[in-house]
């Protein structure tokens, strides 16, 4: 198994890294639409619909997407679609949480499937997006969420069950822990110093998420990496229920070791969109 994971991910790396660090935007922006027409194809798979209606779910993605990029969506400011993003996403996946997997089955299949389609199209922009302004950027936004992942997890074995006595969701994701919580917020904040640092010291042309944020002042700083952080693990625990809903452990075995596309991007999926919410309401950025 971790010979698989690790082909795999050597695989990816060999294919993602050339268009991610290529002269153009394009090869990456066209490398990911594939990839979240495929996450289109898992999640219509997820909500129970199989067969030519999920190969027409990630045909249909891929179409808005491409539309998006052919009408010239990623070179225009988009300040009200991130901020209805986040005025619709973030009370929603609290709202999704709480009900629990018992809760997901009891909305229509319709809405789950629009809804799913309509995270990944928006994400999709908002990294299409955030390629354009640059590699550092997209790079800092990207780590905030490897970070809070990495940090949880250690933060979680150590010390998890220490401080608190109830888990963090456990009908959903037993293993995961508050503390777990705080750790991947505080890697997140030594992150940001971190990187802030490195512009800074080497005058890097291309701003990162958090010199932005930094713009508006620490607290600013504190808020939005904070915000984020949780946004991420709001993201993985609701690709978690709706796997535990399906009755499935991965969202597909795309990825051998990996499991499927949506496996490795759940917890971007909200975080991609608020990152530009918060760097270009107001500013014109994008």
């Amino acid at each position: 198994m971790l010979k698989q994971r690790i082909i795999t991910a050597l695989i990816l790396l060999a294919i993602l890294l050339p268009a991610l660090f290529a002269p153009s935007p394009a090869p990456f922006i066209g490398l990911t639409l594939v990839m979240i027409a495929a996450a289109a194809w898992e999640w219509a798979r997820l909500v129970g619909w199989n067969g030519m209606t999920a190969l027409a779910t990630g045909a249909l993605c891929a179409l808005i997407c491409a539309g998006l990029w052919g009408f010239g969506a990623l070179a225009q400011p988009l300040p009200l679609l991130w901020l209805g993003a986040a005025a619709i996403g973030v009370p929603g996946g609290a709202w999704l949480i709480q009900r629990g997997v018992a809760g997901w089955p009891r909305l229509s299949r319709g809405l789950r499937w629009t809804g799913g389609l309509a995270v990944l199209c928006t994400a999709w922009l908002a990294l299409a997006q955030a390629r354009i302004i640059g590699v550092n950027f997209l790079l800092s936004v990207m780590t905030l969420v490897w970070a809070a992942d990495v940090f949880a997890y250690f933060f979680g074995r150590g010390l998890g069950g220490k401080f608190t006595r109830h888990k963090l969701a456990p009908s959903i994701s037993p293993g995961k822990s508050w503390e777990g919580v705080w750790g991947g917020m505080l890697g997140v904040l030594l992150v940001a110093l971190v990187w802030i640092w490195i512009d800074r010291a080497y005058a890097i042309e291309v701003p990162s998420l958090y010199t932005l944020l930094l713009e508006r002042g620490v607290w600013f700083l504190l808020a939005g990496c904070v915000f984020l952080s949780a946004m991420s693990v709001v993201g993985d625990l609701v690709e978690s229920l709706v796997k535990r809903s399906a009755g499935v452990k991965d969202s597909s075995g795309l990825l051998p070791g990996h499991g499927g596309v949506l496996d490795r991007i759940d917890a971007l999926l909200p975080v991609l969109p608020l990152a530009m919410m918060l760097v270009s309401v107001g500013r014109g950025i994008a």
